[in-house]
Parts: structure tokens; sequence; C-alpha cells
């Protein structure tokens, strides 16, 4: 099943299984789409409808095997073929994610972050180079970067993202607290953790 036709919802969920499945440790055995949303606090239902958007199996009265369901997720996720990624700021959010580990699990390669501080390019960030923005696009072409993380302030946001386009980065995340245009064919998803927080503040 194509990924365009799940859900952002249930895309979102996905990950969360992988990690909840891996975090389990132990011998290979059979996990039941109940215990899987039982252990996550999530409806049985929703988790076994998610679950069918991939290629793993269930056993009846048993459920999955481990291992199998493991490869199902991170075959539908992409895990396994390896997407070079750039962080667009070096500042202090660009810092702490170039130094986050975890995106390797999802075959994501940070190679790189670009950015405009003298005193940054040229240097190494978690043994990633530093290189300077004005040499973004010939940058991305010859390190293959297929994903961009944007951490610049709003104002330079909406530059960075058409000069991505340019380039012909597809896929952007971004941190910066404005909604991005990019032409159809370009996914850009953003992340408002200053919104997230307050919406948090709402909820009961």
């Amino acid at each position: 099943m194509a990924n365009n036709e799940i859900s952002v919802a249930s895309l979102q969920r996905l990950p969360v299984y992988l990690n909840y499945l891996k975090a389990l440790g132990g011998d290979d055995g059979f996990i039941s789409s109940g215990a899987i949303a039982r252990a996550l606090n999530m409806g049985e239902v929703l988790v076994r409808k998610d679950l069918a958007f991939t290629s793993a199996q269930g056993r009846t009265r048993v459920g999955y095997k481990r291992s199998e369901l493991v490869a199902a997720l991170e075959e539908y996720l992409g895990c396994n073929d390896i997407k070079n990624a750039a962080i667009i700021g070096a500042g202090e959010l660009g810092k702490a994610l170039l130094a986050y580990g975890g995106f390797k699990n999802y075959g994501i390669e940070l190679v790189a972050a670009f950015d405009n501080d003298g005193e940054k390019i040229g240097g190494k960030i978690s043994d990633k180079p530093v290189l300077d923005i004005a040499g973004l696009e010939e940058g991305v072409k010859k390190l293959n970067i297929k994903l961009a993380v944007i951490c610049v302030p709003a104002a330079y946001a909406q530059n960075t993202a058409d000069r991505l386009v340019g380039c012909g980065v597809k896929k952007i995340l971004n941190f910066a607290p404005v909604l991005l245009q990019t032409p159809e064919g370009f996914t850009v998803r953003n992340i408002d953790v200053a919104a997230n927080l307050a919406v948090l503040c709402t909820m009961v």
C-alpha cells in the first residue's frame, strides 16, 4: 500500500510502535495488537488498522512475530534506505539536532550543517562539518542531500526554503515559527514548539 494512502496521524504513530517494539528486547516472540495498544494507551482497533498499512501478517490468537513486525515497520518507514540530510542553521537548536543520534534509526544520515557564522564555518559540531550557507546549492548537490531541517530565524526561513526548493530538496522539516510556501511536489512539515506547548496548556 502506498504511503500516500495513509493518514498523517497513522503515519506518525508507526514510529511509536517501532520504538516500543525495539525497546522490548529479550527473546523474539509474538505480540498482539491488543498488547501494543495497552502498552501505549491506544485503542486496539486503531493499532490494528495502522499496522495493516505495513506488510506485517498477524496470526490468529498469537498476533505478530515481533521481528517480522519490526522489519515490516522499518520497510514501510524507509529505515533501510539511507537518506542524507542537512541542518540549516547551526544555532542552539541546530546543535542539539546534530548531536541527536536517533535519526539513524530511520535511515536518515545527518551529513552537514549550513550557517553564516564565520566562527562556525569550517569547523565541526558533533563531528558534522559546518559549511557556508552561501554555498548551499553546491553543498546540497555534492553531498546528495535529500532532506533538510530549517533552524534559522523566521525572517530567513522562506528564503532558505526557496533556495532548498531550487536545489531540488523536496522534503523539509521547518522549526522556524512561520508557515513556509513551497511548490507542488515539495513537502514541508512545520514544527512550532511554542504553539504545541500552548495547546498542551489548554488540555485537561
